[in-house]
């Protein structure tokens, strides 16, 4: 195998990770800063922590410019995209009768917390988005008076379906509807855009097309939307002046910090600044396109394969990095455990196998794995 088009990525060359949208591999920048970290800490503990502030907002920059956030006052820091779901969730006032749309297709993060409020007399409608002419449309359809949000993935975790964010974002706009977007497919892989799709709430994790670390995610707030949420959690960090510690009474930050309640993860942070370092001196432009470009050529080569089937978008319709297939007559773990076993990393999702390549993987990568995957089918 061929080493990665990109410097960054030292994966060992017999494995080949087509498994981006669960978990990926650091950059060694990345692998560097958590070092560098670690070794700091043992040799001169919190002596330079004033620096580590420094590169918390480096992180928040960044995040802004990934999203294209009016402000990084608009960026908080989170455990995961659950827990940013969760501050919307219970953040808003909900009356009995109150609805949320959502679609069928959705990753539990972001159907369990609206389901939870049932209780709480908020039907969440999961959408088949085949009902109508398009994704979209069938949204809309389920849509009427007593809907207060609309949520969605920007691309389904499964097939990769990539809906149309800005017309989503129109339509919220024109009914006075919140629109809330998990964007954990899109960020660090695709370009993305609050401003433009009208977002009120956007969160992703870190771990996934982002190439960072388990444990850190971001949080996007619209202004005017964060005055609506309600605090769920309380703690230090959240409140104004901060590092004055005698501070009574205190008063709840009015930016995006309110939701960041206790101590920061610094160690996390360092290493997710480090992974969008690299994707953004590579550029998002450079990074969607190869991304693309990877993706599309595997659903071009599975779906003229005779012994396969599609299952994901066409290759001139697919406008995410994930490809969805399953073979015509062995079971779908059958081929999962042989791509496994000869270190092809990818995954069960839906009805078939999941490949979910980045913009550092090659061409003869690609073109291994379709070989094993063709090898399988034979067997």
């Amino acid at each position: 195998m061929t080493k990665s088009q990109h410097p960054e990525f030292h994966l060992d060359t017999h494995i080949i990770h087509l498994n981006h949208a669960a978990v990926a591999p650091w950059p060694q920048r990345t692998v560097n800063a958590v070092a560098n970290f670690a070794q700091e800490n043992g040799a001169v503990g919190s002596t330079n922590y004033l620096h580590w502030l420094t590169i918390e907002k480096t992180l928040k920059k960044q995040l802004k410019q990934l999203i294209n956030a009016p402000s990084i006052n608009d960026i908080a820091l989170v455990k995961n995209t659950s827990e940013a779901l969760s501050f919307v969730a219970y953040g808003l006032n909900w009356n009995p009768g109150d609805n949320i749309v959502s679609s069928n297709i959705e990753f539990p993060s972001n159907r369990i917390p609206w389901q939870s409020l049932k209780n709480q007399g908020v039907e969440f409608r999961q959408t088949d988005l085949q009902q109508d002419k398009t994704p979209e449309a069938s949204l809309f359809s389920n849509v009427d008076k007593n809907t207060r949000l609309i949520t969605i993935s920007s691309v389904q975790f499964a097939a990769g379906q990539h809906l149309d964010l800005e017309m989503i974002g129109d339509f919220c706009q024109q009914h006075g509807i919140l629109f809330c977007i998990d964007a954990i497919q899109s960020l660090g892989a695709i370009k993305f855009d609050v401003q433009r799709y009208q977002a009120d709430f956007v969160m992703a994790d870190g771990h996934k097309w982002m190439c960072g670390p388990e444990g850190l995610g971001v949080f996007y707030s619209r202004p005017d939307s964060r005055k609506r949420l309600k605090l769920t959690q309380f703690g230090w960090h959240m409140i104004k002046d901060t590092h004055d510690y005698e501070n009574q009474p205190w008063e709840a930050h009015s930016t995006a910090q309110r939701f960041e309640c206790g101590s920061p993860n610094m160690l996390g942070i360092h290493a997710l600044s480090a992974s969008l370092s690299v994707l953004l001196e590579v550029g998002m432009d450079t990074v969607e396109h190869q991304v693309l470009a990877n993706a599309r050529y595997l659903a071009s080569e599975i779906q003229q394969h005779k012994q396969l089937l599609l299952l994901s978008a066409s290759p001139t319709q697919l406008n995410s990095g994930i490809v969805l297939f399953k073979p015509k007559t062995l079971t779908k773990q059958h081929l999962f455990n042989y791509l496994q076993n000869k270190q092809v990393l990818c995954a069960m999702r839906g009805d078939g196998i999941r490949f979910s390549p980045h913009f550092y993987n090659t061409l003869d990568q690609l073109e291994h794995a379709l070989t094993l995957v063709d090898e399988a089918t034979k067997l």
